[in-house]
């Protein structure tokens, strides 16, 4: 009993000398940011005459991506909108991404909680939640590229600044079929202007895609009625050929069922 009790000493002895290390461990990640604007509610683009690209000038783009972009827009005569040419993503039912997803006419829902901040995208195509963490991390080493990438924020006075990194280079910059690489790196700058009013300031870099960065603007108005709708396009593109094929309700499936 006794050896019993003094390793129990012990053990409470070690445990609380090593508590100022953990304390400096815990304490390392800076503050998160307090009083700071709340960004939150439901956003549609204010209409524009291209709303479906962010710039009413071309993109500088490198050689390939130029021969790329007018491969996207073969056959498109609409300056802001892609075409049925096949060159789409979106035709292949793959999520828009970042940045892209801000062209679509749909609204989008922004909720801020403590150290992160969600956004619910209507896509057409496939919708994708995005997270941006706003608690002081950084961007991980190894990240795989994804359609939305990986964000993180800060505050600098009442402004939102987001930098995103790791974005899938199969998507596009905005609908007119602005091409990107693996290497894009965009920061937003989102400022409640007043209380119905979203501006988001954009900076895209990408020396393998484009000759020099260029930036943008989104401006968005506030839509407290809308609602968000659960489902996409592709759920009903395929939904069909799904049940052409299922065995739900015939008499196959009840003799499979045997």
């Amino acid at each position: 009993m006794q050896n019993r009790w003094t390793a129990w000493i012990l053990t409470v002895a070690v445990a609380l000398s090593l508590s100022p290390a953990l304390w400096a461990q815990t304490s390392a990640r800076p503050e998160v940011a307090r009083n700071t604007p709340d960004l939150s509610g439901i956003w549609i683009q204010s209409p524009g005459r291209l709303q479906g690209r962010f710039s009413a000038e071309d993109a500088p783009l490198q050689p390939w991506a130029l021969e790329v972009y007018k491969a996207n827009r073969q056959g498109v005569t609409n300056p802001g909108q892609s075409g049925l040419n096949g060159m789409d993503p979106e035709m292949y039912c793959l999520p828009e991404g970042v940045p892209r997803v801000y062209t679509m006419p749909p609204p989008f829902e922004l909720v801020q909680v403590p150290g992160r901040i969600y956004m619910f995208f209507q896509s057409l195509q496939n919708p994708v939640p995005r997270y941006i963490y706003t608690d002081g991390r950084g961007h991980p080493e190894g990240y795989p590229t994804t359609a939305m990438g990986h964000s993180v924020g800060h505050w600098d006075g009442d402004t939102l600044v987001v930098d995103t990194v790791a974005i899938d280079e199969v998507t596009w910059i905005d609908d007119a079929g602005t091409p990107h690489s693996e290497a894009l790196h965009v920061v937003e700058r989102f400022r409640r202007v007043d209380h119905n009013t979203l501006e988001i300031e954009f900076r895209f870099e990408d020396p393998k895609a484009f000759t020099k960065p260029w930036t943008a603007k989104k401006v968005y108005k506030l839509t407290p009625d809308w609602q968000y709708i659960p489902g996409f396009a592709c759920e009903d593109r395929f939904k069909t050929d799904f049940e052409q094929k299922s065995l739900r309700d015939k008499k196959d499936w009840i003799e499979f069922r045997k």
